[in-house]
């Protein structure tokens, strides 16, 4: 079950679960606490809204300012945006031709099978090298002018390797901390998507079982959140930490997508 929270009530539910003194752990990779029982054993797990920054024991006045890049990839499709605090301040969006139009596949996944073929392959090829090159060329760019605290990304391990073996080096590796995998899926990159992303993004998000509903209800009640503050735009899965050498940045399904 889900259960989806603004901002700043997704901030007093924190507050409420540090006062109570409840059992917790700390997920930095997907920015979430793990709520346990005495046992040490998962109860519900909260994910936080990545505006929102890591739970602390000391209480800070001043709520720091939250720098952060949401990067959106499918093949020829690209949308990726800087953000302070939620508000959006550049964004970009690239296309490329990199699909065959009657295999409906991409050049990347038909060389894995067929191998070079004619001009056509090699148009493809070149404009998804210039495309991965774009794309590092303008986070290039954010991460000279700006703090960068997070990257959200969403992008499938087909295309991974090329995104990081850019002859346009990206401004940081495939395990670099501050990388966080999308918990969501995500349509075809364009602006709205990314805008749409980023909402998704700034909320929080209670994950149980149904035989959890009332240690929700109770904490909810205790943190003043009553009725349903939000509810979720789409269905969506949410998975289990895995390791990014061997699953997707993101929750897009490699075979969903427009190949």
């Amino acid at each position: 079950m889900n259960r989806f929270l603004p901002r700043d009530k997704a901030a007093d539910l924190l507050k409420t679960i540090q006062q109570a003194g409840i059992r917790t752990e700390y997920d930095p990779e997907k920015h979430r606490l793990i709520l346990l029982d005495e046992a040490g054993n998962n109860l519900l797990f909260f994910r936080l809204p990545l505006t929102l920054p890591p739970p602390s024991k000391e209480q800070t006045i001043a709520k720091p300012q939250v720098n952060y890049v949401i990067l959106l990839i499918q093949s020829g499709n690209c949308a990726l945006g800087y953000f302070e605090n939620g508000v959006n301040r550049d964004h970009k969006v690239f296309r490329s031709y990199m699909v065959r139009k009657k295999q409906g596949k991409s050049q990347i996944k038909y060389l894995k099978t067929k191998g070079k073929s004619r001009a056509g392959s090699r148009v493809r090829l070149g404009e998804t090298i210039e495309f991965f090159e774009n794309i590092n060329g303008r986070l290039q760019e954010y991460f000279e002018d700006h703090q960068v605290q997070r990257i959200a990304i969403s992008c499938s391990k087909t295309l991974l390797p090329y995104l990081f073996s850019s002859k346009v080096e990206t401004p940081f590796d495939k395990n670099d901390p501050r990388l966080y995998k999308i918990p969501k899926h995500i349509h075809t990159p364009i602006y709205e998507v990314l805008l749409d992303a980023n909402r998704f993004l700034q909320r929080g998000e209670l994950i149980y079982e149904e035989a959890q509903q009332p240690i929700v209800d109770s904490l909810l009640q205790k943190a003043g959140i009553t009725g349903t503050e939000e509810a979720p735009e789409e269905e969506f899965t949410f998975d289990e930490p895995d390791d990014f050498e061997d699953e997707d940045f993101g929750e897009d399904d490699e075979d969903e997508m427009e190949w």
